[in-house]
Order: structure tokens, then C-alpha cells, then sequence
């Protein structure tokens, strides 16, 4: 399978990383690398997260770091659609 990102979600990266490369960019490089490492796994294993209350919806939890990645199966493509902190207000909501 591939992976794609939607505007939605490669905005949620760039503002998290923005968000760490500012406050320690030597421990960002970790968590960027350890999200993406992450998140190229849905290639080989789309369905190993949890489905949401949202029909289709994903939710992959970064288990080392306190991220969440929200993400749909359409045919053989996995569309990340939205990534967020874990300590912010549950999510899905409407996109």
C-alpha cells in the first residue's frame, strides 16, 4: 500500500515539528523520525489501529511520544487525514 497525506494533515506535521524543532530541535529529530517511522508501518499494516466512532476512521496512537494519527484505507492507499497531540480534545470530528 502507499501512504498519502492530506493538506489537513501535512499541516498538523509541519506545526508540530515547528513546534519541537523550537523548543530542542536534537530530541525533535528523534520524534519526527520515530512519527514517520510510524506512519510508513500503515503501508504494510493498515489495519493494525483502532477503528474510531467515525466510519472508516482510524486511530493510530505514537505510543513512545503523545501523538495521535487519524488515517482512512481507500483501495490500496492509506490517507493520513489528521494528526494531533494526545492530550487535546478528542477528535474525530467533521472534516
Amino acid at each position: 500500500m502507499k501512504v498519502r497525506y492530506t493538506l489537513r494533515a501535512h499541516a498538523d506535521l509541519d506545526a508540530i515539528y515547528l513546534f519541537l524543532d523550537e523548543r530542542n530541535p536534537a530530541a525533535a529529530r528523534s520524534v519526527k523520525r520515530f512519527i514517520e517511522q510510524r506512519i510508513a508501518w500503515l503501508a504494510d499494516f493498515p489495519y493494525v489501529a483502532s477503528a474510531t466512532d467515525e466510519p472508516g476512521i482510524f486511530e493510530l496512537t505514537i505510543t513512545r511520544y503523545p501523538y495521535k494519527v487519524y488515517y482512512e484505507v481507500q483501495g490500496d492507499e492509506v490517507w493520513i487525514v489528521h494528526i494531533r497531540h494526545a492530550a487535546r480534545r478528542p477528535w474525530p470530528q467533521s472534516r
